[in-house]
């Protein structure tokens, strides 16, 4: 496959906010800038939802528990979050990206990718379009951005890691074929944890590794992602910017302060996940056939439950129930819980029924 042999070379901008979430609280608390923060709880089952810079020199980092972070940074501060805040300042970065491209694919409050081949400001350098934007954000919301330029999603997603934070970096057509041989496996955008440790038992470490295999070891080894991975080990990434992503899933979950033990309490604590997952869902339109129970235990394993209907489920009520059927199946627990995450996928548009009767309850025998 020639990467040249398109009539067309895309420009692809991924542009990822820096410590997004921590940079608008220091931007907010003068008191707080150049000090080791981190937003989320102090509690004992609190989680880090970002670190600014300053912790993370001391090994701090997202999605970890409260209580490693602060034994790691003695000075540590906490910051509860705002999300209310972070989704206003969403909110006017998107609008500054709407100014050179309406091909926006956001994947979260603080990274997107743009399309820009064909642009509203007429620029024909991407690196000049990525630089201003980066500029313009800094002038309206006084935060800084960094970003990827090249000719794909996954090779402007890793270039945008390269020169963090208040950076840029472009990966060209010409090298980067050679910039993903020489990356180790674990680096790439896609390759999660469990699926870089089965690459490594398969003697896959680097990307010359991950090119030197066929299609169909891939494929045989990894299902559908086989191909993909196929075509990135080679700069080869096709999929487009798409401003009409559809979201998969809506869910939420909870890590309570004390494990629970007995069935009564974890029910009554699914009534208020179930409340969020329906909010959204009525707040944007959607429904969906599927709801999964995630059910994390003290020793941090986990087990899930998922039931799928023929009809899009109508009320919260339907989701409660649902979610404490599929709980029941997992009684008595194994251990004591420490979280609990209802999730609504397989998601559609929420349209009345045609003769305006509610839909009948769901079966979960077994």
């Amino acid at each position: 496959m020639d990467i040249m042999a398109a009539s067309t070379i895309r420009k692809i901008i991924h542009v990822d906010m820096d410590a997004f979430y921590a940079s608008v609280e220091q931007r907010d608390n003068p008191a707080l800038r150049g000090k080791p923060l981190v937003v989320g709880g102090a509690a004992a089952r609190g989680v880090v939802a970002a670190a600014s810079y300053e912790a993370r020199k001391f090994g701090v980092h997202s999605a970890m528990p409260s209580v490693t972070a602060a034994r790691k940074c003695l000075d540590l501060i906490f910051v509860k979050p705002r999300f209310d805040v972070y989704r206003a300042v969403s909110q006017q970065i998107r609008e500054i990206f709407a100014e050179y491209t309406p091909l926006i694919e956001p994947l979260s409050l603080d990274e997107a990718y743009l399309d820009v081949t064909e642009n509203l400001k007429g620029m024909p350098i991407a690196t000049e379009i990525a630089l201003e934007i980066r500029a313009k954000i800094k002038a309206v919301t006084g935060l800084n951005a960094s970003a990827g330029i090249s000719y794909n999603k996954f090779l402007a997603k890793m270039a945008s890691d390269l020169n963090k934070p208040n950076g840029q970096a472009v990966i060209t057509p010409k090298n980067g074929q050679a910039f993903v041989e020489q990356l180790a496996v674990k680096k790439f955008h896609g390759v999660g944890p469990a699926t870089a440790e089965k690459m490594h038992r398969l003697g896959i470490e680097t990307g010359a590794d991950l090119k030197a295999q066929s299609l169909q070891f891939l494929t045989q080894h990894f299902g559908k992602a086989g191909p993909y991975f196929y075509g990135i080990a080679r700069g080869i990434d096709n999929r487009q910017v798409r401003p009409d992503r559809i979201r998969k899933s809506i869910g939420a979950e909870d890590t309570f302060m004390q494990d629970i033990e007995t069935l009564d309490v974890a029910n009554s604590e699914l009534r208020p996940l179930a409340k969020k997952v329906w909010s959204y869902c009525e707040a944007k339109g959607f429904s969906g056939k599927t709801v999964t129970v995630k059910v994390k235990y003290s020793d941090f394993t986990q087990a899930t439950r998922s039931k799928t209907t023929a009809l899009p489920f109508s009320s919260c009520n339907d989701i409660l129930d649902a979610a404490t059927d599929l709980l029941a199946t997992v009684y008595p627990f194994k251990r004591s819980v420490r979280l609990l995450g209802v999730t609504l996928s397989s998601l559609t548009s929420r349209e009345p029924d045609m003769d305006g009767q509610a839909q009948p309850q769901l079966d979960f025998s077994r």
